[in-house]
């Protein structure tokens, strides 16, 4: 059953980091939405920054970042085929270098596992958007806080359905320490009919006290364009 994506996030105080791919309402663009949250000081000091090929984690005031690891990377990167990489850590890159070599995500995959920060030891999700507009997500997390073994998961999705997207998440909610997301990723609705139109949307429905940054892409699949939004909460 499709869940709304607004009101599951509005019921949650901390999902942590967020992936949602999918199809827009007309069935012409592939939609691309990724969110980061923060409950240290040091999280919290962050914005999205575009680059040439996607963006980049940036602190917002550089005297007050006291620890860049596990929280500065390229959430996003297209490559010249029209592959859209995004992810929660720098394994962003290493999908990018793995299908550069003919290798496909998975492969890439395989050489990474959970981020080393216990007792949460955060999943790393992943997401591949192809050129057609058909994606995958992926899940790297710990056996239940088990840190010497490590469960990948993957689901790849070949014939989206206009209107609907599927949403993955490091956390299940707010803890200590923070619970895995756990099951399949989420169905949900995209109704929104472009990226403004989404961004504000999630936007609004991200914790106040919690949410950092947001990126929101709209890729119009006959075209190849992309429509693209970044909300910071510092700028």
């Amino acid at each position: 059953m499709k869940k709304d994506l607004c009101a599951l996030l509005r019921e949650n105080s901390y999902p942590g980091r967020g992936i949602m791919l999918g199809r827009s309402g007309d069935g012409k663009s592939a939609v691309i939405a990724y969110f980061i949250m923060g409950r240290s000081e040091n999280s919290r000091n962050r914005i999205f920054e575009e680059t040439g090929d996607g963006i980049r984690t940036k602190a917002f005031d550089e005297s007050r970042m006291t620890d860049p690891s596990l929280i500065i990377y390229h959430p996003v990167r297209r490559m010249d085929n029209g592959v859209t990489i995004v992810t929660n850590g720098d394994q962003t890159d290493t999908i990018r270098e793995h299908m550069l070599q003919g290798h496909c995500y998975r492969h890439g995959l395989h050489s990474r596992t959970f981020e080393p920060d216990g007792p949460n030891w955060t999943p790393r999700i992943s997401g591949v958007v192809m050129p057609d507009g058909k994606y995958a997500l992926s899940i790297l997390k710990s056996l239940d806080g088990d840190e010497s073994c490590c469960c990948r998961y993957f689901y790849e999705y070949e014939a989206p359905v206009a209107g609907t997207g599927h949403f993955i998440s490091t956390y299940q909610g707010d803890g200590d320490p923070l619970p895995s997301f756990s099951g399949e990723p989420v169905f949900v609705n995209v109704t929104a009919l472009d990226a403004a139109a989404l961004a504000k949307e999630l936007w609004e429905s991200l914790n106040e006290d919690n949410k950092v940054s947001l990126y929101v892409e709209y890729i119009d699949l006959e075209r190849g364009t992309r429509h693209t939004v970044i909300h910071n909460k510092h700028c």
